[in-house]
């Protein structure tokens, strides 16, 4: 009991996300309901029930009766219903409720009114504008109370990401039209000079012209004016939307929440605070991301230095732990001392490897403006030699060009098949960032060449003191495991499983409650698939640096062999990043009237309403059906949005509130875009749709939303796997 009672008081947080997140998307429900209730009173109609959830089979969390109508909470939490006499959603219903809604003989004579005469506060009874009052009343609620709580939200101060750029990926359409680390994006196509975020780029981006694609303003360090640039997004089909492959921009600062990544050696020092501002690294003054992650590239093979800013608070009354004493009293800020300055040295992270080196592939990418488009590299080409030598290892490639910036060098190019190789003289330019494989699938960059070219997962050469030529590859034969020859070059491997360590229990609970630490992305539970349609030898590279200490790589050759191989550290290649983690850029947009946040709630819900329209248009073509998402997808980032604080939530309920209004308002039957289309058709003929017609329209309707319910579920929890 005493554990229980425990366990709830540390998870308060938690619950109250829970809460918040239950009230929320029930309100988003009750409001479009309500609409419907409304209106329908106000027109004299008798409604029956006012549910949230359905309550199917009668199955009901809560009911109460008042009045006429029952209110209560149904078993299946999916959405809400107002039942009117006269009117029913189910087909199956539907002649049941009408023939129900018709007086009776005594009925309609006590009312002098005819015999078979609707009852009077039937919904069908109603005018055909009254109806369409009724039926919009959802909608029209869902769009006003998206305004209200997004001005709320504003009121409160909506904290976003800045649209601006922390990395860009290897290969990518942001590469390949040379966006760099850091560049600021003034304006989106002709968004003009609002204040943009982050989530405006990816919305524009999934939503925009693939052909003409879209155009930036952006203003970069070190250049005098704002330029343009138009960056066409990659068409991928085997993607969720379209992507130009940026990441959001960070600061030279370490986030609040946590300071380090564990297995790493800034978590060795076990001197970094979260929220450090970093003021110099190696003894040369940074002040932005970029500028950090320049002096973390050129000086990673040795120890560095690193000079941080704390709040002399912070100094003083933090312990060992890291943790800020929360009794301390807090101290108007100009009262407050000078911020305290740290040193701490961090010693080099070597890389991990496996003692292989793989094929190089053909080149993927060229980059607008870089030495090999001046060369005239293509696409397809082959780089053969450089200085008359193989190039060696791809994957170390990179960093070996970047140590010799400024230097001239003679590339040997195949192109086309032939065997006979074109020499191309480049001289290496300046690039103080890398650019890392973060995706299944990417290719290698060479950031001083300007190009990125496939890793393929075929053995090159194997390191005669490495893991894999000491590994043993057996495969199954007749049920038993036999020994077979190690790897050898032209071996090619199609999949990858990265085994994590055992901990022990008390072990692993400490790592799990350590609040200065975290893992970056700790174990893939799934084998990594490796092919030469989706070459992912170096986004295995990528995952092997950020795995915890002790991880096992089991290699599966294509003639089916499987071999297990424990990583080792290079004494002479070193990955640049130790394990610093730094704070996504945010803005904070506040409103400081009533007037000004009702104007900013009315355009983030503007903005919404016109999104969710066009994303429904490219909906299977341009954006894939597996992007979709139900009830679990939508609780969980809700979640997400409440963990980051109550504006937030509002903000992802205006979202989610403009999305019901467009949705519910599509010409679908069953939904209140179809009663509209037959409501308008019956006031432009002067009578009522036929009810076979109306009927066979409603099946339609209803197998079409079962179905996608069940895909949105199957999608939710894992029974339709997402391909991408």
């Amino acid at each position: 009991m005493g554990l229980s009672l425990l366990a709830i008081t540390l998870n308060w947080q938690l619950l109250l996300v829970i809460l918040e997140v239950a009230l929320g998307l029930g309100m988003v429900i009750f409001v479009h309901e309500l609409g419907h209730f409304a209106v329908a009173k106000l027109c004299g109609v008798k409604c029956e029930k006012f549910y949230l959830g359905f309550d199917i089979y009668g199955l009901k969390l809560f009911h109460y009766q008042w009045g006429e109508t029952e209110y209560g909470i149904g078993i299946l939490p999916l959405g809400g219903y107002v039942k009117m006499l006269g009117q029913d959603d189910n087909p199956g219903k539907a002649a049941e409720e009408r023939e129900r809604s018709r007086l009776n003989p005594g009925e309609a004579e006590a009312a002098s009114m005819a015999p078979e005469q609707l009852d009077p506060r039937s919904y069908m009874a109603k005018s055909v504008p009254q109806r369409m009052a009724i039926i919009s009343a959802g909608v029209i609620m869902n769009l006003i109370f998206a305004v209200l709580i997004a001005a709320v939200a504003y009121g409160l101060g909506v904290q976003e990401v800045a649209c601006g750029i922390s990395e860009v990926l290897p290969g990518e359409a942001a590469w390949t039209a040379n966006l760099q680390p850091g560049d600021q994006i003034l304006a989106i196509g002709d968004s003009g000079d609002q204040q943009l975020r982050y989530r405006d780029l990816l919305t524009a981006v999934a939503l925009c012209d693939l052909q003409k694609g879209i155009d930036f303003t952006i203003r970069r360090a070190g250049v005098a004016e704002p330029f343009r640039v138009n960056v066409k997004p990659d068409p991928d089909k085997n993607r969720m939307r379209p992507t130009i492959g940026v990441l959001p921009p960070r600061i030279s600062s370490l986030s609040p929440e946590k300071a380090v990544y564990a297995d790493t050696p800034a978590a060795a020092t076990g001197e970094f605070h979260k929220g450090d501002k970093i003021v110099a690294v190696g003894g040369v003054p940074v002040a932005t991301y970029p500028e950090v992650v320049a002096q973390l590239t050129a000086h990673a093979d040795h120890p560095l230095s690193f000079t941080v800013e704390r709040a002399a608070k912070d100094a003083k009354e933090r312990g060992a732990d890291g943790k800020a004493d929360d009794k301390a009293d807090d101290k108007d800020s100009h009262d407050a001392p000078p911020p305290e300055r740290a040193e701490i040295t961090v010693a080099p992270r070597p890389m991990r490897t496996l003692g292989l080196s793989m094929k190089m592939g053909p080149i993927t990418a060229v980059q607008n403006g870089s030495p090999a488009e001046a060369a005239g590299i293509r696409v397809g080409d082959q780089l053969q030699a450089i200085d008359g030598k193989p190039p060696g290892d791809p994957l170390r490639l990179p960093d070996e060009l970047r140590r010799r910036a400024g230097e001239t060098v003679t590339l040997t190019i195949v192109r086309g098949g032939t065997s006979a190789g074109e020499e191309k003289k480049i001289t290496l330019r300046e690039r103080p960032w890398p650019e890392d494989s973060e995706q299944s699938g990417a290719p290698v960059s060479v950031p001083s060449l300007g190009i990125t070219y496939k890793v393929m997962a075929v053995v090159d050469a194997l390191d005669p003191q490495g893991p894999a030529a000491a590994a043993k590859f057996t495969k199954e034969e007749q049920g038993k495991a036999v020994d077979a020859a190690g790897l050898a070059v032209g071996d090619e491997i199609v999949s990858a499983e990265f085994i994590a360590p055992k901990k022990p229990d008390a072990q692993q609970k400490a790592a799990e409650d350590d609040d200065s630490e975290i893992v970056p992305l700790g174990v893939p539970e799934k084998p990594l698939a490796l092919s030469d349609e989706r070459p992912s030898w170096a986004y295995l590279m990528f995952i092997l640096q950020h795995t915890p200490d002790g991880v096992e790589v089991k290699l599966t050759t294509k003639d089916g062999r499987t071999g297990t191989l424990s990583p080792v550290s290079a004494t002479d290649w070193f990955y640049y990043d130790r394990g610093l983690v730094l704070t996504v850029e945010t803005s904070t947009t506040k409103a400081h009237s009533v007037g000004e946040a009702l104007s900013l709630g009315a355009r983030e819900t503007k903005d919404t309403v016109l999104q969710v329209y066009l994303f429904l248009r490219k909906i299977g073509s341009q954006v894939s059906l597996y992007s979709l998402g139900g009830p679990k997808s939508i609780a969980m980032a809700a979640g997400s949005a409440a963990y980051d604080g109550v504006a937030q939530l509002l903000i992802f309920l205006t979202m989610l509130s403009a999305n019901l209004a467009v949705i519910n308002f599509l010409p679908i039957p069953l939904l209140d875009g179809g009663h509209m289309v037959f409501l308008l058709l019956e006031g432009i003929f002067r009578r009522p749709v036929s009810e076979r017609v109306i009927v066979a329209f409603h099946y339609l309707g209803f197998v079409f939303i079962i179905s996608l319910m069940l895909f949105v579920l199957g999608l939710d929890f894992g029974v339709i796997p997402r391909p991408h």
